[in-house]
C-alpha cells in the first residue's frame, strides 16, 4: 500500500486553485478597468499642472468634443466584440454630416432621417456580405469606406459645395445646453447607457460575446450567428451616421473634409478600453474611458499651446501599442492560471 506524499495534497491543490482564481480575477480587472485607472491618473495630474483644466467650461468642452467619437466607438465596440472590424465609419461620419445638412432644409426629422437611412443601409450591406458570404470584414468595410466617401463627394459636387444647416431646431441641438452641458452630450450619454444595458442585460448582448468567443460554439448553442453579425454592422453604420449629423448641427454645415482617420481613432479607443481585437471580451464602460482618455490627451496638448496637435496621434499610437502588448500578456497569463 502506497502513501501519497509530496506537495500535491488536497489542501495544496485547493490552495493552487484559489491562487489561480485570484490571479484570474486580478488580471480580468486590470484588462477591464486599466483605461479608467489611467484616465483618473491623467486627470488628477492635469488638474494639478493646469489650473484651467479643472474649470467647468473646460470639462464641458472635452465632453462636447468627445460626443461624436463616442458614438462611433460605441458601434465599433459591438463590431469588435464579435471579432470583426469596421473601417467605413470615418466615411459614414462625414457622409452623415453632409446628408444631415442637406436634408435640414426639409425639417428637423429629415435632418436625422437622411443620414440614418443611408448609413444604416450601408451597414446592412456590410453585415450581409460579411455574414452570408464570409468575406473578410477588413475588405468589405474598406470597400464601404471608399463607396461612402465617393457618395459624399458626388452629393457635394466633388467637395466643392458645403451645405448649410437651415433648420434652427436642428442647429440648436448642436449648440444648445442643459445645465451647462451640450444637448448632444446628453443624447450620447443616453445612447451609451442603452448600449450598456443591451450588451450586459439582454440575450442579444450575450450572443455578441458568444459570437466573438467562438462562432462554432455559439452556433451549437443556438445563437443566430449571421443575424448577430448583420445587426452589429447596422448599429455601427447608424451610430456613425448619427455622429456625423450631430457634428453638422454643431458646425452649422456639412463639412466635407472631416472623417479621415476616425475609424482608427475609434478602434484605438475601443482597444485601449480593454476590448480584445480577437473579440469575446470587453465592455462599453472601458470604451467610454478610452474615448475620454484620448480626448483629455488632446485637451492637454491644447492647454500646453506650443505643442503640435499631431502629437496626439503619436501618443494615441503609443497607448494603443502598449495596450495591445499588455492585452496579449494578460490573455496568456489568464490561460496559464486556468
Amino acid at each position: 500500500m502506497s502513501i501519497a506524499t509530496g506537495p500535491e495534497t488536497p489542501a495544496a491543490a485547493a490552495e493552487d486553485v484559489r491562487k489561480a482564481e485570484r490571479t484570474d480575477r486580478i488580471v480580468g480587472t486590470i484588462q477591464r478597468q486599466g483605461a479608467l485607472a489611467v484616465l483618473i491618473v491623467v486627470v488628477l495630474i492635469s488638474m494639478i499642472a493646469f489650473p484651467n483644466f479643472r474649470s467647468f467650461d473646460n470639462t464641458a468642452t472635452i465632453l462636447v468634443a468627445a460626443a461624436p467619437p463616442m458614438l462611433i466607438a460605441l458601434g465599433m465596440t459591438f463590431v469588435i466584440l464579435t471579432g470583426g472590424i469596421d473601417l467605413s465609419v470615418g466615411s459614414l461620419y462625414v457622409l452623415g454630416g453632409v446628408l444631415a445638412a442637406w436634408a435640414s432644409q426639409y425639417g428637423f426629422v429629415a435632418a436625422f432621417a437622411a443620414p440614418l437611412l443611408v448609413c444604416g443601409l450601408i451597414g446592412v450591406a456590410n453585415g450581409l456580405l460579411i455574414a452570408y458570404t464570409r468575406m473578410a470584414p477588413f475588405i468589405v468595410t474598406l470597400a464601404a469606406l471608399l463607396g461612402a466617401r465617393g457618395l459624399m463627394r458626388a452629393i457635394s459636387d466633388e467637395g466643392s459645395e458645403t451645405y448649410l444647416v437651415k433648420n434652427d431646431a436642428f442647429r440648436q441641438l448642436g449648440n444648445g445646453s442643459l445645465l451647462g452641458i451640450g444637448y448632444q452630450v446628453w443624447l450620447v450619454a443616453v445612447l451609451v447607457l442603452l448600449g450598456m444595458v443591451l450588451l450586459a442585460r439582454t440575450r442579444f448582448g450575450h450572443s455578441v460575446y458568444a459570437v466573438g468567443g467562438s462562432e462554432d460554439a455559439a452556433a451549437l448553442m443556438g445563437v443566430p450567428v449571421r443575424r448577430i453579425k448583420v445587426w452589429v454592422y447596422v448599429m455601427s453604420g447608424l451610430l456613425a451616421g448619427l455622429a456625423g449629423a450631430i457634428n453638422a448641427a454643431k458646425l452649422g454645415s456639412g463639412v466635407t473634409v472631416l472623417g479621415t482617420g476616425m475609424e482608427l481613432d475609434a478602434i484605438a479607443a475601443v482597444v485601449i478600453g480593454g476590448t480584445l481585437l480577437t473579440g469575446g471580451a470587453g465592455t462599453i464602460a472601458g470604451t467610454v474611458a478610452g474615448v475620454l482618455l484620448l480626448g483629455v490627451i488632446q485637451n492637454l496638448i491644447n492647454q500646453v499651446g506650443n505643442v503640435n496637435s499631431n502629437w496626439q496621434q503619436v501618443i494615441s499610437g503609443a497607448f494603443l501599442a502598449l495596450v495591445v502588448v499588455a492585452q496579449t500578456y494578460l490573455v496568456k497569463l489568464r490561460r496559464v492560471s486556468q
